[in-house]
């Protein structure tokens, strides 16, 4: 079926244009151009007349522990390793697929009416095999989310049993999963070695031959908290990114690094040197104090950067959005400078960047690329003021805006939220499932 949107604003090509039409034929846009224009050529078609709404790319949500939302409010305000301790690994091992599946439901409803379209959920429990990661890409269908398995390849065996495989199962469950969904339109999976302190060498160098085999990113959580530097110092004699360009994972540009908190310049030069991504979670790495990522140095080196929530119990929020303006200030109050980060750049790493790391045709609205966008209204107190040359616009997203203005949100061109009510599921039943799981845990 194809519709002609006609919105108030339209943000494409960098700027937000008025009087603008935008066309999809079932997932994919069409054309985009003058309303009158393309209301001529195209008669026969559903007119969308939105006369309120300033229509934008969905956000891309380019790291998330979507289990990690049932822990939300357990062990807050703790030391990392306490926190990991108290929360994830006390928890998780409890957790059936059909836990997980709830978790997930929960976590993916709730960022879609935060404005996420598509996110990348970076997933180690596997209580229950491969059965837990089809769990979770159930979820993701039944909330109708695009969806990145960063399907986690982790042998350290001082963490809960279900997160451990070894190397040779690993790359079987990941190699069965991206075979089983390699045509799927709306589902993707990656490898994903946890990190040095996780994932052996040899596990982080079979993740970039699976990378290599199917032709995608391997994501990898690097230099987050101190502990990993000094680990790997102490047992290597480098530090972590040199070691990943050491054992020859980062030549050929397929590393998704996950925080970079703690890198030295060397360490940046080489993510530049290498085309190197970034996955930036500037609200995780506040709540648990781990430090702050050198955003500027990294642009500065055509580092490509996206950003993630996190989990929801590090964070504890769920919206890109929201790390969109987490990302710009607290950039600029760690370098005592207003330009750090603009709101452009900020607003570009949460939609077009994130799409170039999940490498997916999403993040802009342009012809050909997926029908993922958002809805926000105009009369929104957080969206105001609003001036006729509409320079307030991008800022007041970036800076101001409150979920209460996401009045529509759509993935591959159909509705999921109508005026900010999630329609694909009951929220209700949503709830339910989650309070009833969190009054039995482990009981």
């Amino acid at each position: 079926m194809m519709k002609l949107y006609k919105p108030f604003l339209l943000f494409n090509e960098g700027t937000f244009k008025p009087n603008m039409g935008l066309m999809i034929d079932g997932g994919k846009i069409t054309a985009i151009g003058p309303y009158k224009e393309l209301e001529t050529r195209y008669p026969d078609t559903e007119f969308v007349d939105w006369p309120d709404e300033i229509i934008v790319p969905g956000t891309v949500n380019a790291h998330n522990h979507s289990f990690q939302s049932l822990l939300r409010g357990l062990a807050a305000d703790r030391p990392f390793l306490e926190w990991r301790d108290q929360a994830l690994y006390k928890y998780s091992p409890y957790l059936k697929a059909k836990d997980v599946y709830t978790g997930a439901v929960f976590a993916f409803s709730e960022m879609m009416k935060c404005g996420a379209t598509t996110v990348s959920d970076y997933f180690y429990v596997h209580n229950e095999g491969i059965d837990s990661d089809e769990a979770v890409i159930q979820a993701a269908k039944d909330v109708g989310i695009r969806f990145v398995l960063a399907r986690t390849m982790y042998d350290w065996t001082g963490a809960p049993a279900g997160y451990v495989e070894s190397v040779d199962e690993a790359v079987k469950n990941v190699t069965c999963l991206a075979k089983k969904y390699r045509d799927d339109p709306m589902v993707s999976v990656v490898p994903a070695p946890h990190s040095l302190h996780a994932a052996s060498v040899e596990m982080i160098r079979a993740g970039h031959r699976l990378a290599q085999e199917f032709d995608c990113k391997f994501h990898i959580h690097v230099a987050e908290e101190p502990f990993e530097v000094d680990q790997v110092l102490h047992d290597h004699h480098m530090r972590p990114v040199e070691l990943l360009d050491k054992i020859g994972v980062m030549a050929d540009g397929r590393m998704v690094a996950i925080h970079c908190v703690w890198l030295n310049d060397h360490e940046k030069t080489l993510m530049a040197e290498n085309h190197a991504s970034l996955v930036y979670c500037p609200s995780s790495n506040m709540f648990l104090a781990d430090g702050i990522t050198d955003i500027p140095a990294l642009l500065n080196g055509n580092v490509t950067i996206g950003l993630g929530s996190d989990g929801a119990c590090s964070n504890n929020r769920i919206s890109v959005f929201e790390e969109m303006r987490m990302c710009a200030m607290l950039q600029k109050v760690s370098k005592l400078d207003s330009l750090a980060v603009n709101y452009h750049q900020a607003f570009a790493m949460g939609t077009k960047g994130g799409a170039e790391i999940l490498q997916l045709p999403i993040g802009e609205l342009k012809p050909g690329f997926s029908a993922d966008f958002v809805a926000l209204n105009r009369n929104d107190l957080s969206i105001q003021p609003i001036s006729e040359t509409h320079e307030q616009v991008l800022p007041n997203i970036v800076y101001a805006m409150q979920p209460t203005a996401i009045d529509y949100v759509v993935v591959d061109g159909k509705c999921t939220v109508d005026h900010g009510h999630l329609i694909t599921l009951n929220e209700g039943q949503v709830i339910k499932r989650v309070q009833t799981l969190m009054n039995t845990i482990g009981k």
